[in-house]
């Protein structure tokens, strides 16, 4: 996958998040800068990445998120050769259960 490129993006939109301190201030934020579309993608597309990491299989994936084998597919590619994203997300959190657990 190709990185989008400095020219391409702005860095105030991930500066932003950045700035964001709970859950309720990104909520909003997402809140007024997508449609209830596209933070449902975004969300099942997350779900996905969680239920793919728990070793589910498509078919189960597709009946309980109602994503297509082309999201489930995407967000495996993105999981396999991605940036890393979803691994630092993944890493913290089981990271953060050992700390709680101890």
């Amino acid at each position: 996958m190709a990185k989008i490129a400095k020219k391409e993006k702005s860095d105030r939109l991930y500066q932003a998040i950045l700035t964001l301190k709970n859950e309720e201030e990104v909520y909003n934020f997402f809140q007024d800068l997508c449609t209830v579309t596209e933070l449902r993608a975004m969300e099942q597309r997350f779900e996905v990445a969680v239920l793919l990491r728990q070793g589910m299989i498509y078919n189960d994936i597709l009946e309980r998120t109602g994503a297509s084998s082309a999201t489930i597919s995407r967000v495996n590619r993105s999981l396999a050769f991605g940036h890393g994203g979803y691994q630092v997300y993944f890493q913290r959190q089981e990271e953060d259960s050992k700390e709680v657990e101890q």
